[in-house]
């Protein structure tokens, strides 16, 4: 995972954390609930950065963390979400879309190679001349 349960509760406080993901009430942020968020933040994260790095990104730039916790908190406020939360969002999901764009970078993460092709400029497909045409048709 690019964040973790302290990542959040840095970011956030434990106070707005055990709000949004204690749901069954018992005063402890339920673990499921955050790994599901976490996860969604990694997965989203993975789709956007994938298209320029290969996924998953073994070392952590504290960009991608950053943007991991705040797509999780954004997650993890299901119904209300204040606006800061909401505009955290919105500025991560720009930055990965800067990314997939090539517009930013991710530093320290292993870049795509375009796959090597031994048939550069060869045809590979031939098709007929068509048998019909419309001449006569009006």
């Amino acid at each position: 995972m690019y964040a973790s349960l302290d990542d959040l509760i840095e970011r956030a406080g434990e106070t707005e954390i055990l709000q949004i993901a204690d749901r069954d009430g018992d005063g402890i942020a339920d673990p499921e609930v955050i790994e599901a968020a976490l996860g969604h933040a990694d997965n989203k994260i993975n789709s956007w950065v994938g298209v320029k790095y290969r996924i998953p990104l073994t070392v952590v730039p504290n960009i991608v963390r950053s943007w991991a916790v705040s797509i999780a908190r954004y997650y993890l406020h299901r119904y209300e979400r204040p606006e800061y939360v909401a505009d955290d969002y919105k500025d991560a999901m720009s930055d990965l879309k800067s990314v997939a764009e090539g517009k930013a970078a991710v530093p320290g993460a292993a870049g795509l190679t375009p796959a090597a092709s031994d048939q550069a400029g060869t045809v590979l497909a031939v098709h007929p001349a068509p048998h019909f045409d419309l001449r006569g048709w009006r």
